[in-house]
């Protein structure tokens, strides 16, 4: 067989009645110098049987199983096992289009770029919605790439990475927690040089109920961890200094905005005043004069972060819990 060019990474776990459009839409490819690596992360329903009829039919797809990890273990699993020379991710309630990767690893190779980003659709049961990587130029330089930090679509599946970036830098997911992603993405970019643009919607990001991005409880509090965790890596690996500022903007976006809006959820009044309250604690013990950096007077969002207190959380939480009623 010819050189793996994209590994294309599917952790399993509870999806089986929308595994098969995933793999279909994988084992069918345009782009023939691939490996499927379906992870089965101990999942208890029907997958397996679906992974054993793939497998059985296409030589691409190669299927694992393990001890049920969460999400970023089965990830990491999978990036061991990988020989591709991209590495790409797509959850298993997803699915993608036919020439995504044929696409995205020929635009990599136009520049060697360490990754790749493009589009994609929100599915929902009645409507589909664009939505976007937010880096509408090839970025080919690090100070280049240092522009996204601000607004970078921060998922990891409308991607391929080089996979000597991933592993040569040990950039892992982190396990047992929510968000990995923004984690992961903050954690991987100061060892970026290069990123390609494909301005296409490849990816089919299939919103159903139960999803994480649709539950809200105790875990979003992961936020608040993940991101103390990420500034204490740029500490630890001498990113900081050359990264301060943009840190400081994505920290107090993600507490202020994110989480707060995520948090608007909570029924209960003190737990919802709770969690501004730790919010607000934690940017006063990274950030506390974050209202002086520029990046936040540039955008109306940002004048909201510099505005930001308990009474306009209140105005959020009102807001995000109207809107909700009337979708």
């Amino acid at each position: 067989m010819s050189k793996i060019k994209v590994s294309v990474i599917v952790p399993v776990y509870n999806v089986e009645a929308y595994l098969e459009k995933c793999l279909d839409s994988l084992a069918n490819q345009t782009l023939k110098e691939i490996e499927i690596i379906v992870v089965n992360d101990g999942s208890p329903d029907n997958s397996q049987k679906i992974i054993d009829k793939f497998e059985k039919k296409y030589p691409t797809i190669k299927g694992y199983t393990k001890t049920n990890g969460g999400l970023s273990s089965a990830r990491n699993y999978g990036i061991s096992l990988s020989t591709g020379e991209y590495i790409a991710f797509v959850d298993g309630d997803d699915y993608v289009n036919a020439d995504m990767y044929e696409k995205m690893y020929q635009k990599a190779k136009t520049n060697d770029y360490d990754v790749v980003v493009c589009d994609l659709k929100y599915i929902y049961d009645d409507r589909e919605v664009d939505a976007f990587s937010n880096i509408n130029n090839d970025l080919l330089t690090k100070e280049e790439v240092k522009t996204c930090f601000l607004n970078i679509y921060p998922s990891v599946w409308n991607k391929i990475y080089k996979k000597e970036l991933i592993k040569d830098n040990n950039i892992l997911f982190k396990k047992g927690v929510w968000f990995e992603d923004v984690e992961f993405t903050y954690r991987l970019l100061p060892y970026i040089n290069s990123i390609g643009v494909v301005k296409e919607k490849f990816y089919n990001y299939v919103q159903r109920d139960g999803a994480i991005t649709r539950t809200f409880d105790e875990r979003m509090y992961h936020y608040i961890d993940n991101l103390n965790g990420v500034v204490e890596f740029y500490k630890n690996n001498n990113f900081y200094n050359e990264y301060e500022k943009e840190l400081e903007y994505i920290y107090v976006r993600y507490l202020y905005a994110t989480f707060i809006k995520g948090v608007s959820k909570y029924k209960d009044d003190e737990k919802f005043e709770k969690a501004v309250k730790e919010a607000i604690k934690n940017v006063n013990l990274y950030f506390p004069k974050y209202r002086k950096n520029k990046y936040f007077y540039k955008s109306i969002k940002g004048l909201y972060l510099v505005l930001f207190n308990y009474k306009l959380a209140k105005i959020v939480r009102k807001k995000v819990n109207k809107n909700e009623k009337e979708c």
